[in-house]
């Protein structure tokens, strides 16, 4: 499965768009809409100022890396709707996170389990605080997990 193009701009939305590198909520250089500047080819982002268009091939590079992961992570038949909140959720968190989580582990059992929603909610932390972004963030992943 792929990401579509509604959950693009969904994560778009919750990210919000910054044309120079900032600092996110537990101190990681980011840039665009939420991207990490984490590799050596991407240090140059550190000094850059970037368009919508370039933040947007960005986060769609990184969402391939995302979709690869959760397309082997998942092993039971999921909707596309729950694919695209498993991609948000990952974005956000990194795909490690959801690969030794119970809600992965959930999933895989039953992905239809209504503790399901109970697991997303968990993960509202950053830097030892709950941040409201991410309360809403989670809601809306898991509001959009359990549409058909």
């Amino acid at each position: 499965m792929i990401t579509s193009n509604k959950e693009i701009l969904l994560i778009e939305q919750f990210e919000g768009f910054r044309p120079a590198m900032y600092k996110d909520a537990v101190g990681l250089p980011t840039i665009g809409y939420g991207t990490l500047i984490d590799t050596v080819e991407e240090q140059w982002l550190k000094t850059a100022t970037i368009t919508k268009d370039q933040a947007e091939v960005l986060l769609r590079k990184e969402l391939g890396s995302i979709e690869r992961n959760i397309n082997l992570m998942v092993t039971g038949k999921i909707n596309q709707n729950q694919f695209d909140a498993l991609v948000s959720f990952c974005y956000n968190l990194g795909s490690n996170s959801l690969r030794t989580s119970t809600l992965l582990k959930k999933i895989n059992v039953n992905p239809v389990d209504k503790a399901i929603k109970t697991e997303f909610q968990k993960w509202v932390h950053a830097g030892g605080k709950v941040l409201t972004g991410l309360v809403n963030r989670r809601n809306a992943e898991a509001e959009l997990y359990f549409q058909p």
